[in-house]
């Protein structure tokens, strides 16, 4: 399966996202929509959808989208939800998540950084693909694609668009 990871886009969306998502089968959406539904179907309309709502969203997110999510891709469990944190920094939902369901990857989002990290305590992948979104301090908008075939994680490529070249 090939996956396109993204998260806090606060109601934006550039054509050189969708472009990177082109070849994916799947968006995974790490919360943080912003706007309403209407941006929810536009990310929709490009690809199937797996996401979370994170706290900057309404309710029309949260009845659309659960506080997080554990299945199956490609061989490897996955646990995605929106304020995670990383190894060692865990906030104390998703730990207790994580140690309950035991993922082979955990995907957050909510800190605007790009992160990609080996966790050794839980033996898992934790992966926050930043923000594609213009809100907040970052300087670079970012997202991933990446491969999940037969219980690995390849491939994986990192997506960087200077946020002053947003136009909207």
């Amino acid at each position: 399966m090939y996956i396109g990871l993204v998260s806090d886009t606060h109601g934006v969306w550039s054509e050189e996202f969708t472009k990177f998502f082109e070849p994916v089968d799947e968006i995974w959406h790490a919360g943080d929509w912003g706007s309403g539904l209407e941006f929810v179907r536009k990310i929709q309309a490009l690809k199937p959808v797996r996401a979370v709502w994170g706290n900057c969203d309404g309710q029309d997110q949260r009845f659309e989208f659960p506080e997080y999510q554990f299945f199956e891709c490609g061989g490897m469990s996955v646990l995605m939800m929106h304020i995670g944190g990383y190894p060692g920094h865990y906030d104390p939902r998703a730990r207790r998540l994580i140690e309950q369901l035991r993922p082979r990857i955990f995907v957050c989002g909510h800190s605007h950084i790009l992160k990609v990290m080996w966790d050794e305590k839980y033996q898992m992948l934790t992966i926050n693909p930043g923000a594609e979104g213009i809100q907040g301090w970052h300087l670079v908008r970012t997202a991933l694609r990446f491969r999940i075939e037969n219980g690995n994680v390849k491939d994986m490529e990192v997506f960087e668009l200077p946020r002053s070249g947003h136009q909207q």
